[in-house]
């Protein structure tokens, strides 16, 4: 049975073959280095990780006299199989706009500009729902995994703030708080950000543009009221990363070192097979079958700081 497509375009002449698709966000986390990439896991690949004692440094004397403790323990990077598995009649399209495109003969091949950008729109469509499944993906759900925010929640080591509805009068004292958990180690290290999602985003811009309570006086940074444009945005020293999968109001500090995305071949996100089933089973089918394997992890909980709205 193939996947059942509607198609509510008209004609409007052979030279209007331009497809219009709405703006989709992106795997951003991933692109913006936010997250560590681990490729070519196949099956499983182990995060190391090892804590030192406090009592590292004692008096100096003739003697070798062992100090301190190393404790080493593992996580697991162990990604899942995910596929994307559709099937479009070729007969839908003869009295479509693209119909000409397709060849007068009754033996016809899918139109080659939608086949191009069917494509396009299914590998955005599955980094768009990565970026989600990254931070928000529950195990529980069928094709998903368990995102940061489900392993965050289940650590006890990881550091959690009670958070609530950000707005621009309050979102400056509210990332002031996440940047006072933030450990004194980890405080200036280059690969520390602090990731916020869209609507924390642009509280904030807009309280830069004019809030006497937030520091701003009323005319905003640099008086510019308003009118702010900004492209990477630091608070209190630590860079703010914009992540489109990170649900309203919620607000992760780490390292991008110690959060980790494994996958097997990284290209896999990005290859789709096309298959035109006439010359198998005579049929006026055309397949479209994408595989992927996908999970993320961290490293060490006590140096991540959650805040989540109750």
């Amino acid at each position: 049975m193939a996947t059942t497509t509607t198609i509510t375009t008209t004609y409007a002449g052979e030279k209007l073959r331009g497809y219009i698709a709405t703006a989709l966000l992106s795997a951003n986390s991933i692109s913006n280095g936010g997250v560590s990439v681990k490729a070519n896991v196949k099956y499983k690949d182990v995060i190391k990780q090892m804590a030192l004692g406090t009592d590292l440094i004692k008096e100096g004397s003739c003697d070798f006299d062992a100090t301190s403790s190393v404790d080493l323990t593992e996580r697991y990077l162990e990604p899942e199989e995910f596929q994307v598995n559709m099937q479009l009649c070729k007969q839908d399209f003869r009295d479509d706009w693209e119909a000409i495109s397709m060849g007068y003969s009754a033996w016809d091949n899918l139109p080659p500009d939608f086949e191009t950008y069917f494509v396009a729109r299914i590998i955005a469509r599955v980094a768009t729902a990565n970026e989600r499944i990254i931070w928000q993906g529950a195990d529980a759900v069928a094709g998903e995994y368990a995102g940061f925010l489900e392993l965050f929640a289940a650590d006890a080591d990881v550091v959690k703030l009670v958070g609530t509805a950000i707005t621009a009068t309050n979102v400056v004292d509210e990332l002031g708080r996440v940047v006072d958990a933030i450990l004194p180690q980890l405080y200036g290290n280059p690969d520390l950000s602090i990731y916020i999602p869209q609507n924390v985003y642009r509280a904030y811009v807009r309280a830069l543009g004019g809030f006497q309570s937030g520091g701003q006086g009323a005319a905003g940074f640099q008086d510019r009221g308003n009118n702010q444009t900004f492209g990477d945005l630091v608070f209190d020293g630590v860079r703010l990363l914009v992540c489109n999968g990170l649900p309203d109001n919620t607000i992760v500090a780490a390292e991008s070192s110690n959060l980790w995305f494994g996958t097997g071949l990284f290209n896999d996100q990005n290859m789709l097979k096309v298959k035109d089933m006439e010359d198998v089973d005579l049929s006026q089918n055309v397949r479209f079958a994408m595989r992927w394997t996908a999970t993320v992890n961290y490293g060490i909980g006590s140096e991540v700081i959650t805040y989540v709205p109750v």
